[in-house]
């Protein structure tokens, strides 16, 4: 893992996930939201005891996938955006190393933390905040968990990795539960929402909607410095993701604001001039890679984001990045 740091806070770049190019891993209580006279009753998303069985089970589930790199082994047990990164990630490891992954080393999730919002319907979901033996020492893992109804069980959306002193306090309630944030909460610098496609907006045209930092003004550098090379062009589109289970998640702060977890998708298409090779070296590419890369190849990406969404009022609203995990999720060549 890697970062940066602000005048306000340290971000940092979770390389869990397989990645490439410039960035680069239970039951509710009773029958659930509750009916009184007509209205639904604001409960915890889950018992303390629930989350505890969710992240124990997401953690042999993921130890089994990516020990055999098989993805079905954790299929039930992951969802949205870390579906599709760590899916593919198993996927591209399976096609390299069909024996299974030689280098496993199991992951342990430690010293949880849970943060439990109170709402009323669902879907339902929470986080776990959590120190891994893995990445850098100290460092806090994230995983955001979620479930639609009942009858499912719990799969992590969204994982994230913070330094220890950059996970923000949130607003509590007298019995400990946290305040979620509505996706059309209006009283937030950017509704969460519109997180995607600003984010989309803001790499094609820059602007003040994102603090600068690594995945923001160093980003869009580094594409313009990278866009027109000898023989080789480079064209980007990016694009949010914000149905079902890439819908974006937050948690009010206590300074007003919120954390805010959302996904975009982003593609690089690189064009080789007339007469130049498309060397395609990376083994994750070629594991993935659809078609024959003569004149082009398209890589494709999902990522998910931790950011600070400031409160609407705040003098400052410039929306922060904490984290970014981008992964390889297809190629193809033409």
């Amino acid at each position: 893992m890697s970062g940066d740091r602000s005048p306000r806070r340290r971000r940092s770049l979770n390389r869990f996930a397989l990645a490439t190019g410039s960035v680069t891993v239970l039951s509710l209580v009773a029958s659930g939201c509750v009916t009184v006279h007509g209205e639904r009753e604001f409960l915890p998303t889950a018992t303390r005891a629930e989350a505890a069985r969710a992240l124990k089970d997401f953690t042999t589930a993921y130890n089994k996938a990516d020990k055999a790199y098989d993805r079905s082994l954790d299929e039930d047990r992951v969802t949205g955006p870390l579906a599709d990164i760590d899916g593919a990630k198993l996927d591209a490891g399976h096609e390299t190393s069909p024996d299974g992954n030689a280098n496993h080393r199991p992951l342990k999730l430690t010293d949880a933390h849970f943060v439990i919002p109170k709402k009323a319907g669902w879907s339902r979901w929470f986080l776990a905040d959590t120190e891994a033996n893995k990445g850098a020492a100290g460092s806090h893992w994230l995983l955001v968990f979620t479930r639609a109804d009942a009858e499912d069980v719990w799969q992590v959306s969204y994982l994230t990795v913070l330094g220890s002193g950059d996970v923000p306090k949130f607003t509590e309630d007298a019995d400990g539960w946290a305040e979620p944030v509505a996706a059309d909460d209006p009283g937030l610098a950017v509704t969460p929402r519109k997180l995607g496609s600003s984010y989309a907006d803001y790499l094609r045209s820059g602007g003040d909607t994102f603090a600068p930092g690594t995945h923001t003004s160093q980003w869009r550098a580094l594409r313009k410095k990278n866009a027109t090379r000898p023989g080789l062009a480079r064209q980007y589109v990016d694009e949010p993701l914000n149905s079902g289970d890439h819908a974006p998640v937050g948690l009010r702060t206590t300074d007003g604001g919120a954390l805010v977890f959302f996904a975009t998708r982003h593609y690089e298409k690189q064009t080789a001039a007339r007469g130049v090779d498309l060397n395609v070296t990376d083994k994750n590419i070629q594991a993935l890679l659809k078609g024959d890369p003569k004149q082009y190849l398209t890589l494709e990406f999902v990522s998910n984001q931790a950011v600070l969404d400031p409160a609407g009022t705040s003098s400052d609203r410039e929306v922060e990045f904490l984290s970014r995990v981008q992964g390889l999720t297809g190629a193809k060549g033409g």
